[in-house]
């Protein structure tokens, strides 16, 4: 049996890149997964079949994220498939990669709220439904803690607020047992990578030369310490943020 059988979880933005590796790495570990998605349901569909062909259990849930009532409708479908959950991991995130000049204040606002707000009131709508004992783990970015990349400043600012919200949370959850965490990883591998990189090979050098390790992380890489933070072996590990750059940061 999995370690992680019996148990419930659920990945925002699993349909691909870092969520996909962690739903798929969750399931196999012996969770029942749902499998967030914003808008690409046969992406996520894929998730779920990846994870069942791996002998797991997963369902969908689709609601996108960053508009008003987003958190309450996500628990609305969550609930249809589960009553009650042991594994929250916030995934769901998006991009801006526009320099302070140029950035618009809809560009900035839109980030903000999948980045930040969602998150925010999915803990607060879910708390109820997370069990005592239960896992938190939001996935922030090795850019709240560095300037590597400047034009990412509105992401980044995103990821910082995100990580306050994981320190400040664990005290609140604590004394019910569940701990909450943030995992930082630096560039992976996935599909907006390769599209933030251009797809050239001076890109990828380049992004594999900012890492101690000399290369690019990939979403396994990830999702293997999530997996340690959702097991009963990370249950003393709490208002942490964890470095999963690869030593992007050294």
């Amino acid at each position: 049996m999995g370690v992680l059988t019996g148990r419930t979880a659920l990945v925002t933005g699993a349909s691909r890149g870092i969520g996909r590796g962690i739903a798929e790495r969750l399931g196999r570990d012996g969770a029942r997964v749902a499998v967030h998605y914003g808008r690409n349901e046969t992406a996520a569909k894929e998730t779920v079949t990846a994870i069942e062909a791996a002998g797991g259990s997963a369902f969908t849930i689709g609601v996108e994220l960053g508009v008003p009532g987003d958190a309450e409708a996500l628990w609305e479908e969550f609930d249809r498939h589960a009553d009650g959950l042991d594994i929250l991991v916030n995934n769901a995130g998006i991009g801006n990669t526009r320099p302070i000049e140029e950035i618009e204040e809809r560009e900035y606002d839109k980030v903000f709220a999948v980045n930040v707000k969602a998150p925010f009131f999915i803990l607060k709508h879910g708390m109820g439904r997370l069990r005592d004992g239960g896992r938190v783990i939001n996935i922030s970015s090795g850019l709240a803690r560095t300037a590597v990349m400047p034009d990412n400043m509105a992401y980044a600012m995103t990821k910082g607020a995100l990580d306050v919200f994981s320190r400040d949370l664990s005290k609140v959850l604590g004394r019910r047992g569940i701990t909450v965490n943030s995992v930082a990883p630096g560039i992976i591998d996935t599909d907006n990578t390769a599209e933030l990189l251009h797809g050239s090979a001076e890109g990828w050098a380049k992004a594999a030369a900012i890492s101690a390790l000399g290369g690019v992380g990939s979403p396994a890489d990830v999702a293997d310490v999530v997996a340690f933070l959702a097991s009963d072996g990370g249950r003393w590990v709490t208002g942490s943020w964890v470095d999963a750059t690869g030593g992007s940061l050294t």
